[in-house]
């Protein structure tokens, strides 16, 4: 996948430096339209580094971050933010705003009235309007909170969509719930995803692609079946933690 036509996120021999300590190493990646992207990896690899390049939370110490076939240090910050949707684990709702408060509030910052759009949204998060517009942060159960930020996430519309282990902090039940219905609402929006996750299964069960991450390298990048079927040792080791 060589076009930009074809590439809505491209890395071009990209690294990142903190204090002098090499984080990213030689990031090489393209992201196509309308696929779900996993970065998987174990704590420290890279994962949520890589993600925050997409959204120009830093720069790139070394080599390009391409967005809609513009570098990303060409954008104006806010302006590319505001067209990406992020999720976070904890979420980082506003404990003071009601549910529709929250929601609506990217719509706010663009100009646009959010009345209708607000219960459009938590409709599509499967969470009644009626019942929770009003309701505060402190009031909702961790799945009905994440289902919140979702739904904030989208309240622009955004071609892409930012997630870092957006369910990490669920209880098991809770957590496969939530993987499903985002698996089909990002399938019937037809949205970009990059979805950072150290659990196999989560990458397996919603990626288009898993990129597997190891000491800010990028060390495998294929579909879930090349995945469950690589050679490489680390590969293997994950796979022998859903095995049997």
């Amino acid at each position: 996948m060589n076009k930009d036509s074809e590439s809505i996120i491209e890395f071009r021999e990209v690294s990142y430096d903190v204090a002098g300590a090499r984080v990213l190493s030689g990031i090489d990646l393209e992201i196509a339209r309308g696929e779900t992207l996993v970065l998987l990896g174990e704590s420290g690899c890279g994962k949520t580094t890589t993600l925050r390049l997409i959204n120009r939370l830093i720069d790139a110490t070394m080599g390009e971050v391409r967005v809609r076939a513009r570098a990303t240090i060409d954008w104006d910050p806010i302006e590319l933010r505001r067209s990406i949707g992020y999720v976070i684990q904890d979420g980082g709702l506003f404990p003071h705003m009601t549910v529709g408060e929250n929601v609506g509030l990217p719509l706010s910052l663009i100009d646009r009235p959010p009345a209708n759009k607000v219960g459009e949204l938590l409709d599509l998060v499967h969470l009644d309007p009626v019942k929770f517009a009003d309701r505060f942060p402190h009031e909702l159960s961790g799945g009905q909170r994440q289902r919140v930020n979702v739904a904030r996430a989208l309240a622009t519309d955004p071609e892409i969509l930012l997630l870092d282990e957006p369910f990490g902090a669920l209880d098991a039940l809770t957590r496969r719930s939530l993987q499903k219905e985002f698996k089909s609402l990002i399938s019937e929006l037809g949205k970009t995803a990059v979805f950072v996750t150290h659990d196999l299964q989560e990458a397996i069960l919603l990626g288009t692609r898993i990129a597997l991450m190891e000491k800010g390298k990028i060390v495998f990048l294929g579909t879930p079946a090349e995945f469950s079927s690589s050679t490489l040792p680390l590969a293997r080791d994950y796979m022998e933690t859903i095995a049997g």
